[in-house]
């Protein structure tokens, strides 16, 4: 029979002390968007590839929107001007969707959760999944012994009645849309919301006004008319705390977590 204790010291301590490390040079990461202005004659192509109409270029100012943005990185292969560049930071969660559309002047100001919220201390998640295996996988590598997010006082619990927070994964379709409300619903106050992953946050893929040969429209204008209505929680649900990415590394996830805690 294994000795545990044995094991134990043999491995040593393996969670990861330094919060928040860059991502490896080999990891793609988000794109982020730059001061340097469009100068290519290529402008624009950038715009054309996303396949969730994440970018939006207005004569050489770009606006790119992490919260549709998937990560795929066709953009970055296009753009000569350094315009938008890979970021490998793992702080990437925000209070606000507005925060999430980087212009390349406000892309370092982070606003706070309000202060009033009592969980700076501890937090109970109920996760609710509605469609994004991906993103889930990575809301369980956080809790692991690398990440390990129960040293920070959060715990993931099995029902919303004994919760103080609803972590949200997938596009919300219309089937999942009541049954999520119900979730929230039996939650006592207060109570807070956050938003993990792109399709949690604008639906993604699945958004609505995505169809192909669909002209382009502004990212504040592009319709929620999809069949499914999978268009994130925002809509459904008031979020504090929003982690872009498809799937966010666990450590974002963790980040949006203490953001959403008060405790950034």
């Amino acid at each position: 029979m294994v000795n545990p204790l044995l094991s134990i010291l043999k491995t040593g301590i393996i969670t990861q002390r330094d919060m928040f490390p860059a991502l490896p040079d080999d990891a793609n990461g988000l794109p982020t968007v730059t001061a340097a202005p469009c100068t290519s004659a290529d402008c624009g192509r950038c715009a054309a590839v996303c396949p969730t109409r994440a970018i939006n270029v207005t004569g050489n100012a770009i606006a790119l929107d992490r919260g549709r943005c998937i990560g795929c990185g066709a953009c970055l292969e296009l753009c000569a001007s350094g315009t938008i560049v890979r970021d490998r930071s793992t702080k990437t969660a925000v209070a606000t969707r507005e925060e999430l559309i980087l212009t390349g002047r406000n892309n370092t100001h982070v606003k706070p959760v309000e202060p009033q919220l009592p969980f700076r201390r501890s937090l109970h998640i109920r996760e609710v999944s509605t469609g994004d295996n991906a993103s889930d996988l990575e809301v369980i590598a956080s809790t692991n012994a690398i990440f390990d997010v129960s040293r920070f006082g959060v715990h993931f619990v099995a029902s919303p009645r004994v919760a103080d927070a609803l972590l949200v994964t997938g596009p919300v379709g219309k089937a999942m849309q009541e049954p999520l409300r119900r979730c929230y619903d039996a939650m006592a106050e207060p109570r807070i919301v956050i938003a993990v992953g792109t399709s949690a946050i604008s639906g993604g893929l699945h958004a609505g006004g995505l169809s192909q040969g669909a002209p382009q429209a502004p990212l504040s204008q592009l319709a929620a008319n999809g069949y499914a209505e999978a268009n994130g929680v925002a809509s459904i649900l008031p979020v504090c705390a929003f982690v872009p990415g498809d799937p966010p590394h666990p450590w974002s996830i963790i980040h949006g977590i203490l953001l959403a805690m008060g405790r950034l």
